[in-house]
């Protein structure tokens, strides 16, 4: 979908009534396949850790395959998570917030606190005045431009690949989520610390069980591949090159789900490990719908069809898009700032 396409033309499903009444068939959670996709993936996970632990005596190099597998069923783990905070995965509250809870425990997340920011970040997303909670750091060109040398240096560093897709995640999971927001309710604090003595004590089982140094190696590994997959999945959502952003009155929660939120179409094992969130224009359309939903409704009409997919392949360019470009409406690399620089210095000779 072309720039100018988007300013001449209205947003797929700008019709209120018609996406409504469609999306609204798919928001009953279904008792038995959320708790198959329990089955199916707390099982397996729970597995593999344990032959990974058996495969350090062996070879790493039988660990490190085993790692890869249970990082992708650690990231189905946090979709299952993801879903309970949405309310979305049971019909049942209770059942939402104790498989949210448990799986909050497997991913080092905790549940409320999470859930409260996630709640600001749908509320948000492809808002230029209320970036900053929730979302990946980005800056528009003239932001930067205007910016101190430090500033630029350290969203530079931010968004380095290296930076975002391995660092980060190990820090935001193992670090800054046993810290709660200083704008957090009582509630949110209370479920960061009760979060931080369930990893703790689930950790000291583990420990007690398999040795300090097979937990500490099993864990951070599965963390690092599951974090990495996790936090990329998360930008190419909202990182591509005609993504939507506006300011203020002229935002639209409708455009912002189905022009600001990709259609990230993957190979099926990895749309399974995925939980289908790749769907994550019909997510944010409504993210009453529960995972094993997304693809249903997405085919249910023409409707959703509109928005174009982002391919594997052509995902990877996302890596290279660091600012928003306000005027063209399209995020661009630091080449721009060249280019623009060089408009600049011709139009003033």
């Amino acid at each position: 979908m072309t720039t100018e396409a988007r300013s001449t033309s209205s947003p797929p499903g700008s019709d209120n009534a018609a996406w409504k009444a469609i999306v609204l068939q798919y928001q009953k959670p279904s008792l038995w396949r959320a708790l198959w996709q329990i089955v199916n993936t707390v099982v397996p996970y729970g597995a593999l850790w344990y032959l990974m632990y058996l495969s350090l005596a062996v070879s790493w190099w039988l660990v490190v395959p085993l790692a890869i597998v249970a990082g992708g069923f650690l990231v189905r783990l946090f979709i299952i998570f993801h879903d309970c905070g949405h309310g979305s995965f049971f019909k049942s509250s209770v059942a939402n917030d104790a498989v949210g809870f448990f799986t909050g425990i497997l991913t080092f997340t905790p549940y409320y606190h999470w859930r409260w920011e996630h709640a600001i970040h749908h509320a948000s997303a492809g808002d230029l005045d209320k970036r900053g909670v929730g979302d990946v750091w980005t800056m528009t060109v003239q932001e930067y431009l205007e910016s101190s040398r430090w500033k630029k240096f350290a969203y530079r560093l931010a968004r380095n690949p290296f930076i975002l897709f391995v660092i980060a995640p190990m820090y935001l999971f193992v670090v800054q989520q046993r810290f709660p927001s200083a704008k957090a309710s009582q509630r949110e604090r209370h479920s960061v610390w009760a979060m931080n003595a369930a990893i703790l004590g689930l950790a000291l089982g583990l420990i007690w069980m398999f040795g300090f140094k097979a937990y500490l190696l099993i864990q951070l590994i599965i963390i690092m591949v599951a974090g990495g997959a996790g936090v990329w999945m998360f930008y190419v959502q909202h990182q591509f090159e005609d993504v939507y952003w506006e300011r203020g009155e002229d935002w639209s929660y409708v455009s912002a789900a189905l022009e600001g939120s990709s259609f990230y179409k993957l190979p099926r094992i990895l749309q399974w490990f995925s939980g289908n969130i790749g769907f994550h224009h019909i997510h944010h359309l409504s993210p009453r719908i529960p995972n094993y939903n997304l693809e249903r409704c997405h085919r249910a009409d023409p409707l959703f069809q509109q928005v174009k997919p982002i391919t594997l392949c052509s995902s990877l360019k996302s890596a290279t898009y660091r600012l928003w470009d306000e005027k063209n409406k399209r995020l661009v690399g630091y080449r721009a700032l060249r280019e623009l620089r060089k408009q600049r210095k011709h139009a003033a000779r």
